[in-house]
């Protein structure tokens, strides 16, 4: 699965993995329910099983959140870190999609009923225009010559069922990705890589929201006098 964590990634954006194009290695994961309703469940049933689900999902992100002391300083490495590992951990109890998880949940999604690599490689162009992601290596440039040398070398469009023909494209994938110096072994490496860019996106955010929030207090009457407040010493669990 080298190429799929990192198709949508903000660092090394290569992809076209035989985890995505292989339908056999899916990954099998819906949103909330773990397994199809009974038959004969009422629709209202249906929906407080959903209600009660995200509602145990956010209690456990809260029951994090109160034990550990966020600190928003986004410019600190050691605090984006920090919220990370809380990131992770949250999603790791309550069964939540890190970012990897839910591109290639999307990417499963609306490309099962593709039956061609070429519009295939056309929707996941489409995936990373509408998620706002920038292609930072000419991947998709890349992509499209080596799918277009293999259809010309079996002189015809080339289909996702294809074995001989998908092995030859997985090949073409492994010239770039060596060229690029980016390896398969290294995929653990650029998920956290994207887990910790997008933690320091959220603390600048967090930060954003909290500045935001002091000044429009200091411009009442009853807070004009008092001191700026440095966001840095701020406690999160005192909101909660």
């Amino acid at each position: 699965m080298a190429f799929s964590s990192r198709l949508l990634s903000r660092s090394k954006q290569l992809y076209g993995s035989q985890a995505i194009l292989n339908q056999q290695h899916a990954f099998p994961v819906r949103y909330y329910a773990k397994e199809a309703a009974p038959a004969g469940l009422k629709g209202d049933e249906m929906l407080k099983d959903i209600f009660r689900d995200i509602k145990q999902k956010f209690e456990t992100a809260i029951g994090v959140l109160r034990k550990e002391k966020i600190t928003i300083d986004p410019e600190n490495p050691a605090a984006v870190s920090h919220y990370a590992k809380v990131m992770k951990t949250i999603r790791e109890k309550a069964g939540l999609f890190s970012e990897s998880q839910r591109i290639q949940f999307t990417i499963e999604e609306e490309t099962q009923d593709i039956p061609d690599a070429r519009t295939f490689f056309l929707k996941l162009q489409e995936i990373r225009t509408k998620s706002g992601l920038s292609d930072e290596l000419g991947v998709e440039a890349m992509t499209m010559d080596a799918l277009e040398k293999v259809e010309k070398e079996i002189k015809q469009p080339l289909m996702r069922n294809d074995k001989k023909g998908m092995a030859l494209l997985m090949a073409e994938f492994d010239k770039v990705n060596k060229k690029l110096g980016v390896r398969r072994e290294d995929l653990p490496k650029y998920e956290e890589e994207l887990e910790i860019k997008i933690a320091k996106a959220q603390l600048e955010e967090l930060k954003k929201d909290a500045v935001e929030a002091m000044e429009t207090q200091r411009k009442r009457d009853e807070f004009k006098n008092e001191k700026e407040v440095d966001v840095r010493s701020l406690d999160i669990r005192n909101f909660l």
